[in-house]
């Protein structure tokens, strides 16, 4: 008969550490790349009930259906907005109506309930060249690079201690890198007296409901784009590393149930979310639990989190709004640096398909504008067309080999 460990110890171990590491990964992910919601409302012009309801109904997505798939499948499912996905939708938001892009929001989710309930998860991801799928990705993420350094012209003290901070914080504690400049630039900021949180109140968030509106040009400059992003820089690396921690779940209910609350909170603001993909790894791997079986916990320690943070989301988007634009661009831009290089990294990885990859690069970074779609459907477009074109063919499956790298890097939740 096996020995019985002690009692009280089992309760401390099995909590306590799920519990730190489930907070660790929200903390990290509000503090990391949230920012981008933010800063896509302003380009939106978004009145502060509007941004507190995005806040509300994307935390509170997340935070429910993290629950819900860890406690059915007593696996550590750590869901997420999209990053790359919140990203592009700074540039869309600038040319595209709040309504139409909810109803892009909606026809995105719908497509990813289809994708899950078919059971073609891997089929859709093999029909995508991985290097143009990165290339694309980093042409619609290079703006924010270039920002986050073109800060150094307008507002030099504040720039500059941020992006040296990153530096040394990045050498010494990558994984809170993002967290710690974040912190140190709101110290700075307000001991400058250039942020004002005296009035700050506790307020509870309403959700705000947004009528869709549908056109084409919204189906294919916004909703073909972040079905697009999501699938590749959030759902494939997010399911890589779930499965290197040795966790075995499905994608498919994964999918299901994270687009079903993505149908249903898109009205309420939110643009989507997923499975999270590296900073999930804080809550999938050893510094949860030893033991594999208890890491679960870490899983719904999250979506608590999240519920608490969507509860008073007023006060969240009240305190980003009073920041002034140079922290923003320039906190977004090096939370993004790790998913810029590393989607470079991809797209020029492979000789064979460099070429296609730089192209579908070039021309999303382009933002070309025409025919009033916008510019990263187009970047897919001339994309796709050079990739079959230097190559033959479109691919009908992708290897592993090709794609394994771009899940590594890419997600940048």
């Amino acid at each position: 008969m096996p020995s019985i460990p002690s009692h009280s110890s089992v309760r401390w171990n099995d909590l306590t550490h799920p519990v730190v590491a489930g907070l660790i990964s929200v903390i990290v992910n509000y503090g990391g790349t949230f920012i981008l919601v933010f800063q896509a409302a302003k380009v939106a012009g978004l009145s502060p009930e509007l941004t507190a309801s995005w806040v509300w109904s994307i935390s509170i997505g997340v935070g429910v259906t993290g629950i819900i798939l860890s406690w059915m499948s007593r696996e550590p499912i750590i869901t997420a907005w999209s990053t790359p996905a919140a990203a592009f939708l700074v540039t869309a938001l600038a040319t595209t109506s709040y309504a139409e892009a909810v109803g892009a929001y909606l026809i995105s989710a719908a497509a990813f309930v289809v994708l899950g309930l078919s059971g073609w998860f891997e089929r859709v991801i093999r029909l995508i060249p991985p290097g143009v799928a990165a290339g694309l990705l980093a042409g619609i993420l290079l703006q924010f690079g270039i920002r986050a350094f073109g800060g150094m012209s307008i507002d030099p003290p504040l720039a500059g201690l941020l992006i040296l901070a990153y530096v040394v914080f990045k050498r010494f504690s990558a994984r809170y890198a993002v967290v710690a400049i974040l912190m140190l630039g709101l110290a700075f900021l307000l001991t400058q007296d250039r942020v004002d949180l005296s009035g700050l109140q506790l307020k509870l968030a309403a959700p705000v409901f947004t009528m869709p509106a549908f056109s084409l040009n919204a189906l294919l400059s916004v909703a073909l784009p972040l079905f697009l992003i999501t699938l590749t820089g959030q759902y494939m690396p997010g399911m890589l590393v779930l499965r290197n921690d040795g966790f075995k779940t499905s994608a498919n209910p994964i999918v299901t149930i994270t687009a079903l609350g993505s149908l249903l909170m898109a009205p309420f603001g939110s643009h989507a979310f997923n499975i999270a993909a590296i900073t999930a790894a804080i809550a999938t791997g050893r510094e949860a639990h030893e033991d594999p079986s208890k890491r679960w916990i870490a899983g719904i320690a999250a979506g608590v989190c999240y519920l608490l943070v969507g509860v008073f989301g007023v006060t969240l988007a009240a305190v980003f709004m009073a920041f002034p634009a140079t922290f923003i661009t320039t906190l977004a831009g090096l939370a993004l640096l790790g998913t810029i290089g590393g989607s470079l990294a991809t797209a020029l990885a492979d000789a064979k398909t460099r070429e296609a990859s730089l192209i579908t690069f070039l021309a999303a970074a382009a933002n070309i504008s025409l025919l009033g779609i916008g510019g990263a459907f187009w970047g897919l477009v001339i994309g796709l067309i050079a990739y079959a074109v230097l190559n033959g063919r479109l691919p009908k499956k992708a290897s592993t080999p090709a794609i394994a790298p771009t899940l590594i890097n890419k997600g940048a939740n």
